[in-house]
């Protein structure tokens, strides 16, 4: 499939008698190698012989009810036959207005190059060797840093590495270029999509950086763009399902490009206060890209359906809505975002609020029964008791779960109940790349791909939070098993996880 190159694609999907011609179709389909590509060319080629056999079949219905018309048991036939014809029409409309499935055709996660790891040793150096901060600042800072749960192999920023050390603008475009150009090249590449069969992009970032990808992939000229900020960390999961809405309103098939990114270099804070301190602790380099489509004609080669999507916002909550706030300045003028104490407890209070939402879209029967009477129970007994905590293992086989940091991965698993082995991949995703904010849950998911653990039918459930206070679910279902790929950011390291400690 690799070996094709998009040229040759093009000229296959104009003619399929020409690659009926040039190979033998049956022995290509047979092979996985090109499955992918010959089963798109007969979808696409055999859609006008379907709608010509419809058509042909309600012509010949119209036909034999002429003929019988003439019959002794006319009216009877024609009257059975009508009420066949009505009974039918309900089915029609439903299979001519029914959404269209929304499918990951792939995804590609950057990984900087190996001199931009970011070590414990080089943090610390650079923190020290900056005037901008105190002592009592650096002490905080490598306290923190110990605490989090990163490891030595996670990426910095362009600037932490350069001789002036100043997140300057030019740092910031560079950081951005070299993620999302990696992550889109590296994707168009796996999938065989040719850029001006685009039709949407969406892009997450801090700055408009959508009329940069059509620029650089000269993308059609009513190619639609949407660009969202100030979605915190869960901006891939809601990029995704904004990405999902905007497809199932679409009556054609379309492709949507999706780009989570975050910018290190723009956010890094130069102060004192402690609450913003944190950010330049637990943030890491990271961006992901994915192709997201409404075609049936690609879930041969899709990985998976997007089944169902939930988002919940708690800004009117006080607490949940400076949990995670952007200070103006702090008392330098500096400005920063400060990520308080009281988060922790915000993400578990409002975990709660989700599931409520969540739980009866995707539990099993017996689980359902469980807590609809524990909630009853709760209500009318007179001391509060602590309602029952569904078993969301029951109804997923994997979870990607929020990778903010090490307090954040425990608190998800205490109030979901959940065992080392549901939050490894977090936790050794945040070990190996740090909190790539945005673009965390994709990286989650090329561990599962790594360690080839999900199958055809499984199940999968990604969870995010983001400032404001957000929450949002995606509920995916695998169409194949998973593979490890070439550019998967865990195919160097895959064999020295997991590990007990972190």
């Amino acid at each position: 499939m690799y070996e094709i190159r998009k040229s040759k694609f093009k000229e296959l999907t104009l003619n399929f008698e020409v690659v009926s011609s040039m190979y033998d179709l049956p022995m290509l389909y047979k092979t996985k190698k090109y499955s992918s590509i010959i089963h798109i060319l007969y979808i696409k080629n055999m859609k006008p012989l379907l709608a010509a056999n419809i058509q042909i079949s309600f012509l010949s219905l119209l036909f034999v009810t002429f003929l019988l018309s003439s019959t002794p048991f006319a009216a009877t036939l024609h009257l059975s036959l009508s009420c066949a014809v009505i009974a039918l029409l309900p089915v029609f409309y439903f299979f001519l207005t029914r959404p269209r499935p929304v499918l990951l055709l792939n995804y590609s996660c950057y990984k900087p190059p190996p001199h931009r790891k970011c070590t414990f040793q080089v943090a610390e150096s650079f923190v020290k060797r900056d005037v901008n901060f105190s002592a009592e600042a650096v002490d905080f800072m490598r306290n923190i840093y110990l605490k989090s749960g990163l490891g030595n192999q996670t990426y910095g920023p362009p600037f932490i590495f350069e001789k002036e050390g100043a997140p300057m603008l030019k740092c910031a475009i560079q950081e951005s270029e070299e993620g999302i150009f990696s992550a889109i090249d590296s994707l168009l590449a796996k999938t065989l999509i040719d850029p001006p069969s685009i039709d949407i992009v969406i892009l997450f970032a801090l700055s408009s950086l959508s009329s940069l990808i059509v620029n650089r992939y000269k993308l059609r000229t009513d190619v639609k763009t949407y660009n969202l900020s100030g979605m915190g960390c869960s901006s891939g999961v809601i990029s995704v399902d904004f990405a999902a809405r905007v497809l199932r309103s679409c009556q054609k098939v379309q492709n949507a490009l999706v780009v989570i990114t975050e910018s290190i270099t723009l956010n890094w804070y130069n102060g004192d206060s402690r609450p913003m301190l944190v950010t330049n602790c637990i943030f890491r380099v990271g961006c992901a890209a994915a192709i997201v489509t409404n075609d049936p004609s690609h879930r041969r080669a899709a990985k998976m359906e997007l089944l169902d999507s939930v988002r919940t916002h708690h800004g009117a909550d006080d607490s949940a809505y400076r949990a995670a706030y952007q200070e103006e300045e702090d008392h330098k003028g500096n400005t920063g975002i400060s990520l308080t104490k009281d988060l922790i407890r915000v993400a578990g209070v409002h975990l709660r609020q989700h599931i409520k939402i969540l739980a009866p879209r995707v539990l099993p029967l017996s689980q359902l029964v469980h807590y609809a009477y524990s909630v009853a129970a709760t209500a009318v007994s007179p001391p509060p008791s602590k309602p029952f905590v569904p078993d969301f293992t029951k109804a997923f086989a994997h979870m990607c779960i929020h990778t903010g940091g090490k307090a954040v991965i425990e608190n998800v698993a205490r109030v979901l109940r959940l065992g080392d082995e549901v939050t490894e991949p977090a936790r050794m995703s945040l070990n190996r790349f740090g909190n790539t904010s945005s673009s965390l849950v994709f990286y989650e998911l090329a561990y599962f791909e790594a360690k080839k653990r999900a199958k055809r039918g499984d199940k999968m459930w990604m969870l995010a939070f983001g400032t404001g206070f957000k929450v949002g679910s995606l509920v995916w279902e695998w169409l194949q098993d998973s593979t490890q790929e070439l550019d998967n950011p865990w195919m160097d390291c895959i064999q020295d996880y997991p590990f007990k400690a972190w």
